[in-house]
């Protein structure tokens, strides 16, 4: 999408509603047995196919099941227009600070079921805590005020809010850098280790740090991989992002960046060595 306003929030919910109920419709199912299935009462069901809800990812992913629609391309597409009218409202206030990839990137996150990021020089922005977001936009955008890196610090706290509830996995590497770079005061910097280490334990997380002692198998920027359907199926429809700047669903492109993840990973501490070496360093603040 070309802008983020919630305008183009409720046309992808018009243009998703039309789609699920065409693909109902072709499979000859009543409403009210669908709306069962996603266990949600049949009038919750009419709102998204008229484009007065949006759908939550967990019932997208249902109901493409439900539907048969196996194609990765088909199901990217529903996922795209699904992800887009869920972003639109909430990140109508800070549209004006953030670019069009950003807006579609964060629009296809929230719809991810898996989220594989490495980073280089930060926490990720989905294990940040919102001040260490709002110190963390400062310095890498000197030109912000206070208020607008604020902003962008509530995008990322809705972010992390919209992966909750879902079942979706986010795996993260992380270089040893980003835990001894100092971003914001120290009280800010504690706080942040102590919610990434409390993070390295969570249900559905992987964080594992690439020691600094260690070479790296790959030089790469950071870069987030996003899968969507069957994970255990290799044709699934996966996006990859280098810096969240440039999109690309290209395979050989997606393969790249998943064969880099891989090695990187490999070359990175266990989770439980990876906790306990971030619990060490928090100690230290």
């Amino acid at each position: 999408m070309s802008g983020a306003s919630p305008a183009d929030a409720a046309l992808s919910r018009q243009r998703l509603g039309i789609k699920l109920r065409e693909l109902r419709q072709s499979r000859a199912l009543r409403l009210a047995d669908v709306a069962a299935e996603l266990g949600i009462v049949g009038s919750t069901l009419s709102r998204i196919e008229n484009g007065k809800a949006p759908a939550r990812a967990s019932y997208i992913r249902v109901l493409l099941d439900l539907y048969q629609v196996s194609d990765p391309g088909q199901r990217q597409a529903i996922i795209e227009l699904a992800s887009q009218g869920l972003h639109g409202d909430w990140c109508a206030d800070a549209a004006d600070l953030l670019s069009a990839e950003a807006l579609r990137f964060i629009g296809l996150e929230a719809a991810a079921e898996q989220i594989r990021v490495f980073s280089a020089h930060v926490i990720p922005d989905l294990l940040q805590t919102r001040e260490y977001a709002a110190a963390a936009w400062r310095a890498t955008r000197p030109g912000l005020t206070l208020i607008q890196a604020d902003r962008l610090a509530d995008v990322t706290a809705h972010r992390q809010k919209a992966l909750g509830g879902d079942g979706r996995r986010v795996h993260a590497v992380i270089d040893e850098a980003a835990l001894l770079r100092p971003v914001g005061d120290p009280q800010v910097m504690a706080a942040q280790l102590d919610h990434l280490a409390w993070a390295a334990t969570a249900d559905r997380m992987t964080v594992e740090i690439l020691p600094l002692a260690e070479p790296w198998p790959a030089i790469s920027p950071p870069f987030t991989i996003l899968s969507f359907g069957d994970l255990s199926n290799t044709q699934t429809a996966r996006i990859g992002v280098e810096s969240h700047a440039v999109l690309t669903s290209h395979d050989k492109a997606v393969r790249l960046l998943c064969a880099t993840f891989d090695a990187l990973a490999r070359a990175s501490l266990s989770s439980a060595r990876s906790a306990h070496l971030i619990a060490g360093v928090a100690k230290q603040q």
